[in-house]
């Protein structure tokens, strides 16, 4: 039963998710909450995870939630699940798309389907700050230190290293001031 509830939920993740990964968050939450599957702080660590590891945010957090649940094989089904839509709509847009792209309906919508998607993706990473900057209702100032160097590094990286910082570089500083203001 749990296969079938995996295959399901996160078809349904899969289905409605726009704009990427990140807008996947939300709604891979929801579904992990809902079935109490992980807990919320559970979550925000494999969403860390999910970020830190190759390969898209939606695929490796279903992996983990799938694997968590029904081992291999339901690590299987949950990532299946969540690409089979947008492989589906990848081919049907393959065959149609050379006429969908001149319809105006066709260009607005998806004009329109971009804030949404911004917006969602701002949504997340403002819910991921709170969630780590006061957990259980306290200030962590570990966490705000390593937002704000990092925050820093973006915004003047390209002139302290004449060159703008990649995700690589912040992911392995973030590591490191992990290590060091949390420890081992």
């Amino acid at each position: 039963m749990i296969y079938v509830k995996l295959f399901l939920e996160f078809l349904w993740v899969g289905a409605f998710t726009f704009g990427g990964g990140y807008g996947s968050i939300p709604l891979i939450r929801d579904v992990v909450l809902r079935n109490n599957w992980l807990t919320d702080e559970t979550f925000s660590y494999m969403i860390a995870v999910s970020e830190s590891t190759p390969g898209p945010v939606m695929v490796n957090l279903a992996t983990y939630v799938g694997s968590s649940q029904g081992g291999l094989l339901g690590a299987v089904l949950a990532t299946t699940a969540a690409v089979l839509p947008a492989f589906a709509i990848i081919l049907l847009l393959m065959a149609v798309l050379k006429n969908a792209m001149k319809n105006p309906a066709v260009k607005a919508t998806l004009g329109g389907m971009q804030p949404c998607a911004v917006g969602i993706i701002l949504a997340t990473g403002i819910w991921m700050t709170v969630k780590n900057w006061f957990p259980a209702g306290t200030v962590d100032l570990r966490a705000v230190v390593i937002a704000l160097v990092l925050g820093g590094i973006i915004l003047w990286g390209k002139k302290l290293f004449k060159k703008k910082v990649s995700a690589l570089q912040l992911i392995l500083i973030s590591a490191v001031l992990g290590i060091l203001l949390y420890g081992f």
